[in-house]
């Protein structure tokens, strides 16, 4: 009952947005990073993701990146991100915004996508500003800047830098028309990207909540639907489905 009661929000939402955290890629075998089994629990991320690990330790800093990326490399959509790509196919989702560096969202068929934290397999150079997106995992550590020799940088935002200013703008602006938003396997707890849902609810939208287990975001949620994404996500869609038929 719960589950076509989300599906009509969808199907009657003037404007839907969607937030996705790590909890989404977890179905697809990558590792959280925060809870008790995440990864800031068993690594101390002031090691290996702050940008002053970046320029003190660049060695250090490429091989935990590089653990990263073959784990992306490995893992597979699942069908929860399927189902948020048909769901911007049929129309209903108009823009999904995601903290995942990862791209498992772009190949499972979504196009309309704010990176907040910026894409893992990009890099960029900080002294002469040439950006590539890799094709492999580096076997240089640390790979360094075609142009230059400068050690590249992931193209992804570490502790201690700002989100970029055009995608938290965007993610802004459509939070703001949102009269419904998805929010979808997040802590919730990293800013300012769990202040987004407030942004909605503060203009009068709602908040659905999909998650295994509560967050900070639950008790403003409209609707909290506890479950695995790539378990939940379909089920809506085929509710919405029927209900359409």
């Amino acid at each position: 009952m719960e589950l076509k009661k989300v599906a009509q929000k969808i199907r009657t939402a003037g404007y839907l947005v969607a937030l996705t955290g790590a909890g989404i890629s977890a179905d697809s075998g990558l590792p959280i990073f925060r809870g008790k089994n995440g990864i800031w629990n068993k690594i101390d991320p002031d090691k290996v993701a702050t940008i002053e690990a970046f320029e003190k330790y660049p060695e250090r800093f490429w091989k935990f990146h590089i653990q990263m990326l073959s784990l992306v490399l490995k893992a597979v959509p699942n069908a929860g991100h399927k189902a948020l790509a048909e769901l911007e196919t049929s129309g209903f989702l108009k823009l999904l915004i995601t903290q995942n560096v990862d791209d498992l969202h772009e190949r499972a068929g979504s196009q309309k996508i704010v990176k907040l934290h910026g894409d893992i397999w990009t890099v960029i150079c900080p002294k002469c500003g040439f950006m590539d997106r890799l094709s492999e995992v580096p076997t240089q550590i640390p790979p360094r800047c075609p142009e230059c020799e400068n050690i590249l940088k992931p193209n992804v935002v570490l502790f201690g830098e700002l989100l970029p200013p055009d995608a938290i703008t965007e993610a802004i602006s459509a939070c703001k028309k949102a009269d419904l938003i998805l929010v979808i396997g997040t802590s919730g707890s990293v800013m300012p990207a769990g202040s987004l849902p407030l942004i909605v609810k503060n203009h009068g939208g709602e908040i659905i909540e999909i998650n295994t287990e509560p967050s900070a975001i639950t008790k403003f949620a409209d609707m909290f639907i506890q479950g695995r994404a790539a378990n939940i996500l379909p089920k809506i869609l085929k509710e919405l489905k029927e209900s359409n038929s």
